[in-house]
């Protein structure tokens, strides 16, 4: 008898803590207290599929850094289409491969061909946006996180392949997640198993390693609500089809996943050395740099206004709002998508000046009329606004926020 009350008298006291919590929760106070900025979204958050999760960090006194973590409407089996945000994984484990090859003069650099074994696969041998008019695994990349371009995560989809992707998901435990499709080229079923060869070349142009094509034949089944969705859909034919559109066997990466990935690329010595991602300083260097780069800012690639501006893939906190001023004193290293009226960011913020810094991960989707694939979605009027209203309220907390050690961004500044 003594243990059941102890024990009924334990639950009672988490379930008093959960409620002080959700108390505290400055995610929901930030979104109630704001009523002209959320109140909309907040009247729907169902139908807008609003997840929040936000992590304020404390370093002490040796840098190292604390963490606390809120969250709003978190649901990793509410399947929400994640877009781009699967580019920056992806990314990582090319790298990851590079390394794991130790193979002299392979390096993300190194120039590559790519070939083609299969009707709907396509070659390259070109890549007139890098220096030397060359494909490289670093073009590809600088591409992904400059502006989220679709192709150049394709081709390290290819290099990296299917079932390599979703082996190191599981490995560094994002278990809400897989990868198993390209993007934007209707990669679907059987083509989206298989994964061209590649071929790399030595300074005189002649091929020194070939990663053969690759073929995956496993599923990687998640247990996921809302794979069904709207009232219609446009197929390939630009055909509407009067049923609801259907997302299973499609990409998934969950909010929590994605903001799990921040945290250990940004602070990799949280984790056991083994679980740490296996990239050099150097390649860390080479995502920060790139991650936080503005498109205004690069040279090869290069990207040019009015169609590419400073916060073209800055969600959170700039509202991709080419008006908006650009701070001297804030680095955002981020990695968005929004596709079928979904918006995702992912974003570590820093502000050098006022040494405020957080992590921040939100998705909301618009799709009034409930057609898929009909590219009439309310990104300007409703999502991004509320990406721009979120990211600048949890950025005047911050501002407000006590801290007993400022951090130091002496480095990140230089990126």
């Amino acid at each position: 008898m003594k243990i059941k009350f102890f024990f009924a008298l334990t639950l009672y006291f988490m379930w008093i803590q959960n409620v002080n919590a959700q108390k505290n929760n400055p995610i929901e106070n930030i979104l109630h207290q704001n009523p002209t900025l959320f109140s909309e979204v907040l009247k729907h958050p169902r139908q807008n599929e609003i997840q929040i999760i936000y992590t304020q960090i404390d370093r002490d006194a040796q840098q190292k850094a604390h963490f606390s973590t809120f969250n709003y409407r978190l649901n990793e089996r509410h399947y929400f289409y994640p877009a781009s945000t699967v580019k920056l994984p992806t990314a990582i484990f090319a790298l990851e491969k590079l390394n794991e090859l130790h193979i002299s003069g392979l390096n993300k650099e190194t120039p590559l061909n790519i070939g083609a074994d299969l009707d709907k696969q396509t070659s390259v041998t070109k890549d007139t946006s890098s220096e030397n008019g060359l494909p490289s695994i670093a073009n590809y990349i600088k591409k992904i996180l400059l502006v989220s371009d679709n192709d150049a995560f394709n081709r390290i989809y290819e290099f990296t392949d299917r079932a390599t992707i979703n082996q190191k998901l599981k490995y560094y435990g994002f278990n809400h997640s897989r990868i198993v499709n390209r993007l934007a080229v209707g990669d679907k079923g059987e083509t989206a198993r298989h994964t061209n060869p590649i071929s790399f070349l030595d300074p005189n142009g002649k091929v020194f390693y070939t990663k053969a094509s690759a073929y995956d034949s496993k599923d990687y089944p998640l247990n996921l609500q809302n794979l069904i969705r709207g009232k219609g859909y446009l197929n390939a034919n630009d055909s509407l089809i009067n049923a609801p559109f259907d997302f299973t066997g499609m990409n998934v990466f969950q909010l929590s996943d994605q903001h799990e990935l921040m945290k250990r690329l940004f602070f990799p010595e949280h984790y056991p050395e083994k679980k740490r991602f296996n990239l050099s300083n150097d390649d860390y260097d080479f995502l920060y740099r790139y991650m936080s780069k503005y498109p205004t800012e690069s040279e090869h690639p290069n990207y040019s206004l009015p169609e590419y501006h400073a916060s073209y893939c800055k969600f959170l906190f700039y509202g991709a709002d080419r008006t908006k001023a650009i701070s001297p004193n804030i680095r955002i290293f981020n990695k968005v998508g929004d596709s079928y009226g979904y918006t995702i960011d992912n974003m570590y913020f820093i502000d050098d000046k006022n040494k405020v810094e957080f992590i921040l991960s939100a998705v909301i989707q618009s799709n009034k009329n409930e057609i898929y694939n009909d590219n009439t979605y309310e990104y300007d009027t409703v999502c991004l606004p509320f990406m721009k209203n979120l990211g600048e309220k949890i950025y005047e907390l911050e501002l407000e926020r006590t801290k007993k050690y400022s951090p130091d961004f002496k480095k990140l500044m230089t990126y």
